[in-house]
């Protein structure tokens, strides 16, 4: 019978299975929401430099001033953001599974992780470039309300597939 929980699948209904599933417009927003965060985390990782203009606009200080007071502030920079791009690259790719996941199938719990994670994440990271005035802050802002919209399509997306 479609619809009825299937006991093998862990009681997804048979006509969402992974495979068979459809993509709301939700799932897909929050995929390449995800997306992003894989490219983000990339760049961190291996391209940005230890300090950008912005940065040293910041603390109103030039390169050569903090090379000075703090000689190896540029390498451990360069480590922290190796490590911070590593994490927001996983965010992403547990983000995007997430989407193509149970977030796809409705499954209960899906919209609250995502919301969390969005809150954790990409909301904070945004609210952070606003409050240093980051040339990056309304790029990060496109993000973050792309995966808001989809966390609030989710809610009218269909909601009798929801899953228990």
């Amino acid at each position: 019978m479609t619809g009825a929980p299937n006991p093998a699948s862990g009681g997804v209904r048979a006509d969402l299975t992974p495979a068979r599933a459809a993509w709301p417009l939700s799932a897909i927003l929050l995929a390449i929401s995800g997306a992003a965060l894989v490219v983000i985390g990339l760049y961190f990782a291996l391209f940005r430099p230890a300090l950008l203009p912005e940065d040293l606009r910041y603390i109103d200080r030039t390169f050569e001033q903090l090379a000075v007071c703090a000689p190896r502030l540029a390498d451990w920079l360069t480590n922290v953001f190796r490590v911070m791009g590593g994490y927001v690259l996983a965010t992403g790719a547990l983000t995007t599974m997430l989407a193509a996941t149970s977030f796809r199938l409705r499954q209960r719990g899906a919209a609250i992780a995502a919301g969390i994670a969005w809150l954790a994440s990409i909301g904070a990271m945004t609210a952070v470039n606003f409050v240093i005035d980051s040339n990056f802050k309304w790029a990060l802002l496109g993000i973050a309300l792309l995966w808001a919209s989809s966390l609030a399509l989710f809610n009218f997306e269909k909601p009798s597939l929801r899953q228990e």
